[in-house]
């Protein structure tokens, strides 16, 4: 089985759900500023995302920690590092109290992780093509002298 093509798809697919539960969090904020949605309803959603985006992230760094990519777990690592400095200190959760102290805060916090979350997925993006062609047994030093500068060189 092509274990590193499956390691970036399941890369790929967990950096598009942090994408999602970011871009949500970020239009609660905006409605919130906007007076769409009451501060109490805006600090349960993002409250209920905030764990599940700490676990996936964990999770996204933690997968190429397994797995051997050290440069990919170096550059998650920062983000699961303030995610644990969050969580300690108590500063993970919205307070409905003091949201529109600290909603510029908030968003602008959240849009940074935006711009994290998307340079990973361009990260994913540009390594997933070379995963999926070491993966293939035309690329792959496995099954002999088979290899694409052979291949290029005999027509």
């Amino acid at each position: 089985m092509h274990w590193d093509l499956i390691l970036w798809l399941i890369a790929l697919a967990s950096n598009i759900a942090l994408l999602i539960l970011l871009i949500y969090q970020l239009i609660c904020l905006s409605d919130l500023e906007a007076d769409y949605m009451n501060p109490y309803e805006t600090a349960s959603n993002i409250n209920s995302l905030v764990l599940p985006e700490f676990g996936l992230q964990a999770a996204f760094s933690a997968l190429f920690l397994v797995t051997g990519h050290f440069l990919m777990f170096f550059v998650t690592l920062p983000v699961v590092i303030y995610h644990a400095r969050l969580f300690t200190r108590g500063e993970h959760l919205v307070d409905v109290t003091e949201i529109f102290r600290a909603l510029s805060v908030e968003k602008k916090h959240r849009f940074l992780k935006l711009c994290v979350y998307l340079l990973f997925f361009f990260l994913v993006i540009f390594r997933f093509p070379a995963g999926s062609f070491s993966s293939l047994p035309v690329f792959s030093s496995e099954h002999g002298d088979l290899d694409i500068r052979s291949s290029f060189l005999e027509f």
